[in-house]
């Protein structure tokens, strides 16, 4: 697992195609916005193994 430390406004790039920013922090919780293709699936993790466990 790679671990990386974000400031509000900073952002990271995955295969130069996803773009995560974080949009907002508190002590208790991430806000993160999430730019990719329409073609590139996204959702939280248990909406993912949910889909996957009705497939």
């Amino acid at each position: 697992m790679l671990i990386l430390s974000r400031k509000i406004g900073e952002s990271l790039i995955i295969n130069d195609e996803v773009k995560i920013i974080v949009v907002n922090a508190t002590e208790r919780q991430v806000t993160l916005g999430i730019e990719a293709p329409k073609e590139v699936p996204v959702h939280r993790e248990e909406v993912y193994h949910e889909i996957k466990n009705t497939t």
